[in-house]
């Protein structure tokens, strides 16, 4: 898995540091000092929520080198200190079924990554991809297909530097194909628990059968794919007009060939529990367990390529959203709530894709939690925001982990991938696409 996208420091003047460190001194202590007075507490989760949530949704705190993890950890850290939570609660709110899946699942991306296998199964597509139209088709089917049951980020950050090699020695721009791979791995990892992190928190709290989630979010994921080839011939026609032909570069690859047999056969064999039934948390941490025991492969290696950010990301947000769901979720903020028509399915969509946008993709469907739970079809509610909050990862470049991944790794090979190149394909499809999977779940 990737980091959250925040480079390890920031050139700041000192000045700002320094305004900034005062500010969330100044937050913190009035959090904690609002907690000592009658209704105090629920003025300090309040304070602390939409703190957090704002610096989430910046990625940062401008002055200060805090990713987006630290500030999860420090607004876990000032709900417990404020009382609205106690220590014990605070363990209770974490999900360990979604940490233990996404834990699991890093660990089977890494092992084959490792063993080369992302490397080979580019290069035997391209070899049959001989002009740009079919290796754009190839491009996409990789990405779309392994970001549904490979989590999206992790394969983003292994396809993007082999599509730029690749369309480098082809003689192709390399743009509308980066563009490919952040937008079908988006549109692909709606279609089950495993294909994003989000997928995998709904997973668990909606407890939805794995096939049955495929079974109804996987028609969109393949029409969205479809649409994603469309737009970018569409809107790039200059790259795939006429009739050139490709000829296949000679890619370097050293896999691993007994690891990387022995990394797929177990791959399948999870895919398979995950649609014979089997809870995907177990199956992927006993698979991801099984795969660690090996004479060829040092562990540490593969602990290097898990996100244990992310993790720690995740295990901050449930703590930071139960202190908020305890104090300040009162009747009759519920019944305001409930006065959106959030059982409607275009209203939900709605819902979750603008707050998709502003907050991110994860603390979006975490806030929604609380809501869902008070929805009649409950089921059918989650796949909506689902859906919605996966696919409105494409309306710009910061929608997604995934598309800062592509475009980082893009231009550490020296291709520039602007916000206007991004959105010229990423807003229509995001508005396609919400409406094609809206129209789906509502009939």
């Amino acid at each position: 898995m990737p980091p959250l996208s925040e480079p390890a420091a920031r050139s700041y003047p000192r000045w700002r540091g320094g305004v900034s460190l005062l500010l969330v001194t100044v937050v913190v202590a009035v959090a904690l000092a609002a907690a000592l007075l009658p209704e105090g507490v629920r003025i300090a989760a309040a304070l602390i929520f939409v703190a957090s949530y704002a610096a989430l949704a910046i990625g940062r705190i401008p002055g200060l080198r805090i990713d987006r993890a630290g500030i999860a950890l420090a607004g876990a850290g000032l709900m417990v200190a404020s009382g609205a939570l106690s220590l014990g609660d605070a363990y209770a709110a974490i999900d360990l079924d979604t940490i233990t899946l996404l834990l699991g699942m890093m660990i089977v991306v890494a092992s084959l990554r490792l063993s080369g296998f992302f490397a080979v199964a580019t290069a035997w597509l391209t070899e049959r991809a001989r002009r740009p139209l079919l290796l754009l088709c190839a491009i996409v089917a990789i990405s779309g297909v392994f970001s549904a049951f490979l989590v999206n980020d992790a394969i983003c950050l292994v396809l993007a530097p082999l599509v730029v090699e690749l369309t480098v020695a082809t003689g192709r721009k390399p743009v509308p194909y980066l563009l490919a791979v952040a937008m079908a791995s988006n549109v692909g990892s709606t279609a089950t628990i495993t294909g994003n992190p989000q997928n995998i928190m709904i997973g668990s709290f909606s407890h939805i059968p794995y096939a049955s989630f495929a079974a109804a979010l996987g028609p969109v994921a393949l029409i969205g794919l479809v649409v994603t080839v469309g737009l970018i011939v569409l809107l790039h026609r200059d790259e795939f007009a006429g009739a050139a032909r490709l000829v296949p570069p000679k890619l370097e690859m050293r896999p691993n060939r007994a690891i990387l047999v022995r990394t797929l056969l177990a791959t399948l064999v999870m895919i398979a529990l995950f649609f014979a039934g089997v809870v995907p948390a177990k199956a992927a941490i006993i698979i991801g367990g099984l795969l660690l025991l090996t004479r060829r492969l040092k562990s540490r290696r593969i602990y290097a390529e898990i996100d244990w950010s992310l993790l720690l990301m995740f295990a901050g947000l449930f703590i930071i959203v139960a202190g908020a769901e305890r104090n300040l979720l009162t009747p009759d903020a519920v019944a305001a709530i409930g006065r959106l028509h959030l059982d409607d399915v275009p209203v939900l969509t709605a819902v979750t894709a603008v707050l998709s946008n502003l907050v991110s993709n994860v603390p979006a469907v975490l806030m929604m939690k609380p809501f869902i739970a008070s929805v009649a079809d409950h089921d059918r509610a989650w796949l909506v925001v689902a859906m919605a909050s996966t696919l409105a990862g494409n309306l710009t470049v910061l929608g997604s982990v995934a598309n800062l991944i592509v475009v980082q790794r893009a231009a550490a090979a020296g291709v520039e991938i602007s916000f206007w190149d991004y959105c010229r394909v990423g807003v229509p499809l995001t508005v396609i696409t919400l409406v094609l999977g809206a129209l789906w779940l509502a009939v």
